[in-house]
């Protein structure tokens, strides 16, 4: 289970409230993604996703938002087996304000996963994510005052859980995302879909645009970067554009590969599979393949297809990504929320709800037992009305379906005898062919054959005794029991039959013999098939 922990202890139950576990998810119709950085919103219902100019409070729809990779801290903290889980999220929070020398004033916003790669026998680590309330608050100050709550706020490296259970991404091993946006540009690893490490890198768009002005020697307007970046990449028609493209690229990756030594270093990684790369404009032409080149690693499009209908028009990965992390099952993803902001609870969970459910309470109970009887007789004689006629229902589908199967069974055993007598009728006629095809065929081999060795053999003046065919796995051929007045007679069939004959058999003779009786040499010669 990806569970995470919060260790403000002032807003676990609040937070709590709002895990969306099964048994108390409530119902909505749509599900709103916001991304507070670009102010835009896109809105998810039945499959579909469209873009919304503005936001408005509703009280059946879910809200969702992330944060930024620069807007949080993360590290990876090493805490004792034996502290029980009721007491981690006040050990993890110490530990964390200790290692990382955080401001004590200052009551940050921390919560943690645990890791999986890391295995100690004495310590338990979990990746930290730490958010100062003051960076929340000004980031979603706007859409608060639109719709005054947020049901989640995610970090935007764990939403890249949702690719693989939702089998976006269907390969294991270790992968690297590397996503630019407008302020920012995250870089993350996942070993076995599970996540490792993330990073906020330095070139977001806006510092590609700054940098690329830079190498360029005068201004060029953003609108213009950001087309050149969508509609050419790095194959630009322009060549000064293209050249000082390729030098931003060129800086950019050495960034990258710096930070990929380190990550492979300080979590022990062999080698990265795979680099998926990409940007909240859609594919930049011939970025993948740069960093395949420049990197040597194996490079692909960070540009997924989520299923979703979105009318032609292309959605940011974030906005997608964000659909498709309240899709997911709670036991499926990382549950993190960083959301100050949740609903308020349902009314009879308040307590001037519970206070006037006491008293309605108090009034049914009263008046309860003097109709409980008469009520409950009612029931029980409707439910029993309702069961008989569910029955005679039940069973008048029964007795149609059995006599159907009945039925059905007596045609079924009808055709296997049919087939059962074609098949009989069809080995017949099969074994008959057989035997017909070796009378025409094997037949007249045979004996054509024995007529060209009584010619071999009257030509040496030597005399047939006895003549065998035999058909074995490992004989096939003729066995010929051969006499002569001289044995050179036979020396020089064999050598004659060796010459003219090898191409179709092999002959074997082993010995000569002389009878002395009959004054007669004999010997057996074997001609087999090749």
């Amino acid at each position: 289970m990806n569970e995470c922990k919060q260790s403000n202890l002032g807003l676990n139950k609040i937070i709590g409230f709002y895990a969306m576990k099964k048994t108390q998810q409530p119902t909505f119709t749509s599900v709103l993604s916001i991304n507070p950085y670009k102010e835009t919103y896109f809105i998810g219902t039945s499959g579909k996703l469209s873009q919304s100019k503005s936001m408005s409070f509703s009280k059946t729809q879910y809200t969702m938002s992330f944060l930024n990779t620069n807007d949080f801290l993360t590290a990876l903290i090493g805490v004792s087996k034996n502290i029980p889980d009721d007491d981690l999220a006040f050990a993890i929070e110490n530990k964390v304000y200790e290692e990382l020398a955080l401001d004590m004033a200052i009551e940050y916003n921390i919560q943690f996963i645990e890791s999986g790669h890391q295995l100690d026998e004495k310590e338990r680590y979990f990746h930290v994510f730490i958010v100062d309330p003051l960076t929340m608050d000004e980031t979603f100050e706007e859409s608060i005052e639109k719709i005054k709550y947020l049901d989640q706020i995610v970090p935007v490296p764990l939403l890249l859980k949702g690719l693989y259970q939702r089998e976006i991404v269907t390969e294991v091993g270790v992968h690297c995302f590397i996503y630019f946006q407008d302020n920012d540009a995250f870089f993350t690893i996942y070993n076995d879909q599970e996540f490792v490490y993330t990073k906020s890198l330095k070139y977001s768009i806006k510092m590609m645009h700054e940098r690329f002005c830079e190498l360029y020697g005068e201004q060029v307007a953003f609108g213009l970067f950001m087309e050149l970046l969508s509609s050419d990449g790095l194959a630009s028609e322009n060549k000064e554009y293209q050249r000082d493209l390729i030098k931003l690229f060129g800086e950019l990756f050495l960034h990258i590969n710096d930070v990929l030594t380190y990550a492979k270093r300080a979590f022990e990684l062999e080698t990265i599979d795979q680099i998926y790369i990409g940007s909240q404009i859609g594919a930049i032409a011939g970025l993948d393949e740069y960093s395949q080149t420049y990197l040597g690693l194996v490079s692909k499009s960070f540009d997924f297809d989520y299923g979703f209908d979105t009318n032609g028009v292309y959605v940011d990965q974030v906005h997608q990504m964000m659909h498709i992390y309240t899709m997911t099952e709670s036991d499926e993803r990382y549950e993190c929320n960083f959301s100050l902001y949740p609903r308020p609870p349902k009314f009879m969970q308040r307590a001037s709800g519970k206070l006037i459910s006491i008293i309605g309470i108090a009034v049914v109970v009263a008046f309860a037992y003097p109709v409980g009887f008469w009520g409950l007789t009612f029931a029980e004689e409707l439910n029993k009305s309702l069961l008989d006629t569910e029955f005679n229902e039940v069973h008048s589908v029964k007795t149609t379906r059995e006599a159907t199967i009945n039925l059905k069974t007596i045609e079924k055993n009808a055709v296997n005898k049919l087939v059962e007598a074609e098949q009989s009728e069809l080995d017949r006629q099969m074994n008959t062919l057989t035997k017909i095809h070796d009378v025409k065929v094997n037949y007249p081999m045979k004996a054509k054959l024995i007529t060209e060795f009584a010619g071999d053999l009257n030509k040496y003046g030597v005399k047939l005794q006895k003549l065998t065919y035999n058909e074995k796995e490992a004989f096939k051929g003729f066995t010929f029991h051969m006499v002569s007045q001289r044995d050179k007679q036979i020396t020089r069939l064999l050598e004659y039959l060796t010459k003219k004959k090898t191409s179709r058999f092999h002959f074997i003779l082993e010995e000569i013999t002389f009878d002395e009786e009959k004054q007669r040499y004999l010997s057996e010669m074997k001609a087999v098939l090749k």
